[in-house]
């Protein structure tokens, strides 16, 4: 049975009934995979038992208010209460600022690469002019300081070996397919594991679309095939009675960058699992138990075609029993990518390091 373990909530100081009840409510909608009537359900509970309401907002005007600031509305074909776009992009941004809450805002858009020279954003570093420098990277008074030392007052004039310029960093941008496991196994012996990789998923699409625009992100889910995403539905993914099918979902990401135009490409898998299923024509083939050597094959295979593609994969392994990590080495080692091997709590800080960091020099 899937139990739910909730840990203490701090309520943001100078918040309104409103805002508090709010922040509640996101909570719930992930665990409830986006079904508003069921996540109003609990947050009446537990109102019940800890009176989150008082006799001047109640819950009918919490409700008044979500509808009222269009974050719920009604169908008007089933009448069910249902989530707006902006309630999805207030998920989305909730969850960036709770996993990514180190993150700087970065106005430039794009990634900065640990390769200087004839880049894009200027850095304290100068260098002599070398010829195609832009203009407007040139430092004036360091220029004119060097002319007046070379040339004297009396004479002073400006010469190409008088001028220096700013030292810039290059920018990268990256195109990144995001592959999230829906087997069964992400919600078996009582643990949830299927909510924090929403999370996850959710605050990666709102840190690429409004602080990278330059990047990519292509959102696949998979169990026993896969299948792509929209970034909106993210709230309502729901495990599935799925086996693990890790060569579908690889084999989709490696098709859907292939059609990106970016230099840099890179697949980022969140699972908790071996793989336990491929697809031999029309036919799967499934074993659950162990590691399948003819499914581990077909696996490694993908890892291998990755490397010689240039795609790195960088896998989130949710579990830490010892055949499943020794599984993922070799996954790791045969693609020459990376693995972390993160708890629930620290995935998503992990997956926002290597998503900062994963940068290469772009090809000119």
């Amino acid at each position: 049975m899937l139990h739910w373990r909730f840990q203490n909530f701090e309520e943001p100081e100078g918040a309104s009934d409103f805002e508090r009840l709010m922040e509640i409510l996101k909570q719930l909608l992930l665990y409830t995979s986006g079904d508003m009537s069921e996540a109003l359900s609990w947050l009446n509970e537990l109102d019940r038992e800890h009176n989150l309401t008082s006799d001047n907002y109640a819950m009918g005007d919490f409700i008044n208010d979500l509808i009222d600031k269009g974050y719920m509305k009604h169908d008007r074909k089933t009448g069910e209460i249902e989530l707006t776009g902006r309630m999805e992009m207030s998920l989305r941004r909730n969850a960036l600022n709770e996993i990514f809450d180190q993150l700087k805002k970065n106005k430039s858009g794009r990634h900065n690469t640990r390769i200087t020279g004839r880049g894009d954003e200027m850095t304290s570093e100068l260098r002599p002019y070398q010829f195609g420098d832009s203009l407007d990277k040139i430092a004036i008074s360091e220029s004119l300081r060097n002319a007046q030392i070379q040339h004297g007052i009396d004479d002073l004039h400006l010469t190409q070996d008088d001028l220096e310029v700013h030292e810039t960093y290059h920018q990268s941008s990256m195109s990144t397919a995001l592959l999230i496991d829906l087997s069964h196994s992400m919600i078996l012996y009582g643990e949830d594991r299927i909510t924090p990789a929403k999370k996850v998923a959710m605050a990666l699409s709102e840190l690429i679309t409004t602080r990278y625009p330059k990047d990519t992100l292509d959102i696949i889910a998979f169990g026993d095939d896969a299948w792509k995403i929209e970034i909106k539905d993210l709230p309502y993914l729901k495990v599935g009675p799925f086996h693990t099918n890790t060569v579908a979902g690889l084999d989709m990401a490696i098709e859907t960058l292939r059609k990106r135009k970016n230099t840099n490409k890179q697949i980022m898998m969140i699972t908790d699992g071996k793989p336990s299923c491929i697809k031999l024509g029309k036919k799967y083939y499934k074993n659950s138990f162990g590691l399948d050597r003819k499914i581990l094959t077909r696996t490694l295979s993908r890892a291998v075609k990755c490397r010689k593609l240039g795609i790195p994969v960088t896998t989130f392994m949710i579990a830490r029993d010892p055949y499943l990590v020794q599984f993922v080495d070799q996954f790791t080692k045969a693609n020459n990518g990376k693995a972390f091997y993160s708890s629930l709590d620290s995935l998503g800080e992990f997956l926002f390091m290597d998503y900062k960091n994963n940068r290469r020099k772009r090809k000119r």
